[in-house]
């Protein structure tokens, strides 16, 4: 479908403009990585550049379950991303594993709904979806619910991409999109102008600020979630534990997240005490354990919040070498490898799993 990656060529940062790259995806976080990744094994030559340090933002900070915390709670248009990021999942991650030697750690861990939680719409809702739920006295266990460690699928990820012949470039952050008629002709960076054939935006929390005049009607905007980290000799839970948005997440080598705050208050990633205090109660209540082990690590992260956590994935409206793949909220992770099947079919005109309709919405414009 594309040439040979070797074949890439450019003429360095700092002015210059890249020439002969397929694709620039700006935003290496998890969406941006498996883009590119996927893209770089159907032969494309790509540049992933990142404003920050690669895959730190929502991507580190999440808590990686793969599965909305109630799906019965959200609309179709979420659980069918979900469902099949879900399946594609096992796969994706184990051969990430054999090809660069780093364990993403995905493991069906099950997930146990603490009450209070809506039993009839929960249960009616795990039917008609064929969704494995047991009756565990008056929670509720989902026990096909896995996690992946994200820290570690980012490493995996970007090891993957640059083995692959990807270039990636970190602290390269897009000033302008510069464009002449429906076209996008270069992204003027703080490394300088840099070109290709077809552009995509997997910013999360940024991609607003990045399209700039050309967001149109996109709603993405920034989300604050804070997380504790508490270490165990082993792991003190069996489940992922839930109980009214508050979450116990068990890793393999004893660590324990507890997450998670929803904080309308702009880029601002500081953590602060009331939100360490208000999860060390929640969770302790869970857990009693907890109550006399200190705090490993205190962070926060900002989620590409959208509404009703629908992404935009897809051309943009009026640019026709400009795409968009963001907006996932609480589940960036979750609905990576979905996302980016639905965005590479479009791309190269393949058929689509399901109606894909509600993911260009979020441009708020006629396509």
């Amino acid at each position: 479908m594309f040439s040979n990656p070797s074949s890439f060529l450019f003429a360095g940062l700092c002015g210059g403009l890249f020439l002969n790259a397929d694709f620039l995806i700006t935003g290496a976080g998890i969406a941006g990585l498996a883009t590119a990744q996927k893209l770089l094994l159907q032969g494309a030559r790509v540049i992933l550049i990142e404003r920050a340090a690669l895959g730190r933002e929502s991507s580190w900070a999440g808590g990686g379950i793969l599965a909305p915390l109630c799906p019965w709670d959200y609309p179709d248009e979420v659980t069918r991303l979900t469902s099949l990021g879900g399946l594609l999942f096992p796969q994706w991650t184990e051969g990430l594993h054999a090809a660069t030697g780093i364990d993403p750690e995905y493991e069906v861990s099950g997930m146990l709904v603490l009450p209070p939680f809506r039993q009839s719409v929960a249960q009616q809702w795990c039917i008609e979806h064929k969704f494995a739920l047991q009756q565990e006295g008056d929670a509720l266990l989902l026990p096909a619910v896995a996690q992946v460690r994200n820290p570690r699928l980012v490493q995996a990820l970007r090891r993957h991409v640059e083995m692959l012949g990807g270039t990636v470039i970190e602290h390269c952050e897009v000033r302008s999109i510069e464009t002449n008629k429906n076209q996008v002709r270069h992204f003027a960076t703080t490394q300088g102008d840099l070109s290709a054939q077809r552009y995509i935006i997997t910013a999360g929390a940024w991609s607003k600020q990045v399209l700039g005049q050309y967001a149109l009607q996109l709603d993405i905007k920034p989300i604050r979630g804070q997380m504790l980290l508490y270490k165990f000799a082993a792991a003190p839970l069996q489940h992922i534990v839930l109980q009214e948005g508050m979450y116990l997440i068990p890793r393999r080598d004893g660590h324990l997240l507890v997450g998670s705050t929803l904080e309308d208050v702009g880029f601002d990633k500081s953590t602060t005490e009331d939100a360490r205090a208000s999860l060390q109660q929640r969770a302790q209540l869970v857990l009693p354990a907890l109550k006399d082990m200190p705090v490993a690590q205190h962070w926060s992260g900002l989620r590409p919040a959208s509404p009703g956590n629908i992404p935009t994935i897809g051309q943009h409206p009026q640019l026709q070498n400009l795409f968009l793949n963001s907006g996932h909220f609480r589940y960036g992770v979750t609905m990576a490898p979905a996302s980016v099947e639905i965005l590479l079919n479009e791309l190269n005109g393949v058929a689509q799993p399901f109606d894909v309709s509600p993911y260009r919405a979020g441009w708020g414009a006629d396509r």
